[in-house]
C-alpha cells in the first residue's frame, strides 16, 4: 500500500507544480531574476542528468572509460556544432567502439 501512497503524493506534487506554474502572476514572470533563472533550470537539469548517466552506476561512482570516451567524442561534436543526431551518434559509436575493442 506504500507504493500506491507515494504514486498519488507524487501525482499530486506534479499536478500542483504545473498548476503554479498557471497560475504565476504575469509581472512575476517578467521579473529578469526569475526570467534567468528559468532560462538556466533546463541547462542545469540536463547537465545533472549527463553527469550521473555518464559517471554513476547505481548508488556509486563509476570512471567507464568507454562512456567517458564517448562523453568526451560527443563534447568535441558540439564544439564543432554538429546536429543533434550527428552528437548522438558519435558518442554511442565511440563507446561501442572502445567496447568491442576491450
Amino acid at each position: 500500500m506504500n507504493v500506491w501512497i507515494a504514486i498519488a503524493a507524487t501525482a499530486l506534487g506534479c499536478y500542483a507544480l504545473k498548476l503554479g506554474g498557471l497560475v504565476t502572476p504575469q509581472r512575476v514572470l517578467a521579473d529578469p531574476r526569475v526570467r534567468r533563472f528559468t532560462d538556466l533550470v533546463p541547462v542545469a537539469l540536463l547537465t545533472a542528468l549527463v553527469a550521473v548517466q555518464a559517471l554513476a552506476h547505481g548508488k556509486a561512482l563509476e570512471l567507464d572509460g568507454p562512456r567517458l570516451a564517448g562523453l568526451g567524442a560527443a563534447v568535441a561534436a558540439l564544439l564543432l556544432r554538429a546536429p543533434f543526431l550527428v552528437v548522438l551518434a558519435v558518442a554511442a559509436g565511440t563507446a561501442a567502439l572502445l567496447r568491442l575493442v576491450f
